[in-house]
């Protein structure tokens, strides 16, 4: 498992040093039926964020129920649901066949819907 997660920080850090992204989303821990593989995924996460922390880039972390509200405006919506809104909001041709890049696009809109309404509140709370 060290080994593995050694190898996820090198390609994570790799990813942020070649495209400079000003900003990492990453979807919270969420409860899973099998804690073995809920444990396992906390452990990415961790290297994920240490990985954004080690950049310097600040990190939006948002809840599966709330990236499927941003995306498909039903926070229990079903995996091909947010498949197709993904290709839907961002002009794809077909929705992505992979479940895993479909939710980090999912989070990454997510994250965009956020990041664009906090900046529009900043600006009509300043004097």
């Amino acid at each position: 498992m060290a080994g593995r997660l050694g190898r996820i920080h090198e390609g994570l850090a790799e990813v942020l040093q070649q495209f400079r992204p000003q900003v990492v989303a990453i979807e919270e821990v969420f409860h899973a039926a099998n804690v073995r593989t809920a444990l396992q995924l906390a452990h990415v996460r961790g290297v994920a964020l240490l990985a954004a922390a080690q950049a310097g880039l600040p990190v939006g972390e948002y809840s599966a129920l709330e990236v499927k509200r941003s995306v498909v405006g039903y926070g229990r919506a079903e995996k091909r649901q947010v498949q197709s809104m993904v290709a839907s909001l961002l002009g794809l041709a077909a929705p992505p066949t992979s479940e895993d890049a479909a939710d980090a696009l999912a989070v990454a809109i997510c994250h965009a819907t956020h990041a664009s309404f906090e900046s529009r509140l900043s600006r009509s709370a300043a004097p």
